[in-house]
């Protein structure tokens, strides 16, 4: 029989995210002999990935809304399983069930508690219900919290205001990794997208991958593209993902017959749709650190991002892409327009975004919370 080293938590509000963007650290823990449970809301799918990697799964039922009723109940199925199980170490993630859990952690005497700040919901800019609601509760977090992870650098920087010491036990990592060696090995020759959608080789493809969201800010997006579809007769934006503004997103595209948008959904071959893509955009008005800009840059893809924390921990102006300033719809016409217009400039800010994202491989993220985890798993320091 196996002898496990211990048990290690990983909690989120949803499924959704363990299965996006954790599931490389679970096994890597696997991997060292500690058996890994999981604990989310179902809601929003991703239970079977997560299960499927041998995590055992335990459903709370967290809602996204810090307003909601259903955290009450929530909090009371957190406290019988921190009730029935001692974890040895829990890694939360997301605001709500990282709230709700480093408080009943330290309530029943949990092991120590690591909290991936994936954005501070409080930020420079951010609107002043975030700074009254997540400030002062993140204040209070933090005397839960053994130790704090971030993913770039003004979320560093507001940390350590909140008394968090570097190397003690504030963690600056470079997000959740994007595997390069995949992107590498596969093929771009193949065009099985285009051919999906009826494009040919020399039809222009931008990119969007994100969450159909409030703050994935898709409005601004088509107001750019309807003055330059206007003007470029053969480029195609591609809309991958789903949420609660889809719907709404599809409706202005019918009403105002803004051309050659096409809202592809939740896809499992993103990977495949960035290689045939030509251009690459992320219009958000927040990120903590953008997973579908840097598998953008892994696959050789020049980025136009918005000029946020996050997107511009990633992409260079001017070199990898370019930043844009929230609400300015003819600076993302031009930028986008440029990059469609000259085949040279996407090469070269593609290879450029490729040499930079080496920095985020997920080997290396992977070294760096391996790192993190021994400190408080046994007691090794964090070199």
């Amino acid at each position: 029989m196996l002898n496990l080293k211990g048990k290690v938590l990983f909690l989120a509000t949803v499924y959704t995210h363990l299965a996006s963007f954790h599931i490389p650290f679970m096994q890597l823990l696997q991997n060292k002999g500690y058996e890994v449970h999981a604990a989310a809301s179902p809601d929003e799918g991703g239970k079977e990935d997560v299960e499927a990697t041998g995590a055992r799964c335990w459903d709370i039922p967290f809602s996204r809304s810090p307003y909601s009723l259903k955290n009450w109940c929530a909090l009371k199925k957190l406290g019988h399983l921190f009730g029935a199980i001692r974890f040895d170490l829990i890694h939360a993630h997301t605001p709500v069930a990282a709230f709700l859990g480093r408080f009943m952690a330290r309530a029943k005497n949990q092991g120590p508690v690591l909290y991936t700040a994936h954005g501070f919901h409080f930020y420079r800019g951010a609107p002043l219900k975030n700074w009254l609601l997540y400030y002062p509760l993140e204040r209070l977090a933090s005397r839960w919290t053994d130790g704090l992870i971030v993913i770039n650098r003004e979320d560093f920087e507001r940390a350590r205001r909140l008394g968090f010491e570097p190397g003690r036990n504030l963690f600056y990592v470079h997000g959740v990794g994007v595997d390069l060696s995949y992107y590498t090995s596969m093929s771009s020759t193949g065009e099985y997208v285009r051919m999906e959608l009826g494009l040919s080789h020399s039809d222009i493809i931008v990119t969007c991958v994100a969450e159909m969201n409030p703050n994935k800010n898709h409005l601004l997006l088509l107001s750019a593209w309807e003055k330059l579809a206007a003007e470029c007769s053969n480029c195609h934006l591609l809309m991958v993902g789903k949420g609660e503004l889809m719907p709404v997103l599809q409706k202005k595209v019918r009403k105002e017959k803004i051309p050659r948008v096409y809202f592809l959904g939740y896809r499992r071959d993103v990977p495949q749709i960035l290689l045939e893509s030509d251009i690459v955009t992320l219009t958000s008005k927040r990120e903590g650190l953008p997973k579908s800009i840097m598998e953008a840059m892994a696959a050789e893809k020049p980025v136009v991002a918005t000029n946020v924390r996050g997107s511009r921990d990633l992409v260079e102006h001017g070199k990898t892409g370019f930043l844009v300033e929230l609400g300015d719809t003819e600076g993302l016409f031009l930028a986008l327009k440029s990059l469609i217009e000259n085949e040279e400039l996407r090469k070269t800010m593609g290879k450029a975004g490729r040499e930079k994202i080496k920095d985020y491989s997920l080997d290396r993220v992977l070294n760096e919370m391996e790192a993190i985890y021994m400190h408080y798993l046994t007691l090794k320091v964090v070199t």
